[in-house]
């Protein structure tokens, strides 16, 4: 059993990056062009330069688009993982200690996903991967060549 569950799981962290990167471009989206309800509810949104949600807006929809691509997962989701933490301690904390009292839930929980993928990687079904493949099969044949004609291979 759990040698089954083992070789799932590049695709289920792949599962887990494409619907957290999705759901933070939404919130991204939802504070920049007022779609899904927009930054307040009712269709609102934040101009770009505002701090600090015109720039968790940014943050949150290149971020969102990046992870849930598999594109620079690491890096996107350590910056993302910042944000959230930024915005849980400046914005929510100050109003409760527990995120259920505070409001803070998404940001707490979007925080340590997304830090959770710096230490894990985009796994399968990302860009990264993909990128990753090609990289190495070009440079595999230029490889081999330098290792032959190095007097230090063998």
């Amino acid at each position: 059993m759990t040698a089954r569950l083992n070789s799932a799981q590049p695709y289920v962290l792949g599962l887990f990056r494409i619907v957290i990167g999705l759901l933070f471009l939404c919130h991204g989206a939802a504070k920049l062009f007022g779609v899904l309800g927009g930054a307040d509810g009712q269709g609102g949104t934040v101009s770009v330069g505002t701090w600090p949600t015109g720039y968790s807006g940014v943050i949150e929809l290149v971020g969102g688009a990046l992870v849930m691509l598999g594109l620079g997962t690491r890096a996107a989701a350590f910056i993302a993982s910042g944000a959230m933490a930024y915005a849980y301690f400046k914005v929510h904390q100050p109003g409760a200690l527990w995120p259920m009292e505070n409001g803070g839930e998404s940001a707490a929980l979007f925080c340590w996903a997304m830090f959770l993928l710096v230490f894990t990687g985009s796994g399968a079904l990302g860009l990264d991967a993909l990128f990753a493949r090609r990289g190495g099969a070009e440079r595999s044949p230029e490889t081999s060549k330098e290792a032959q004609q190095s007097p230090l291979a063998a």
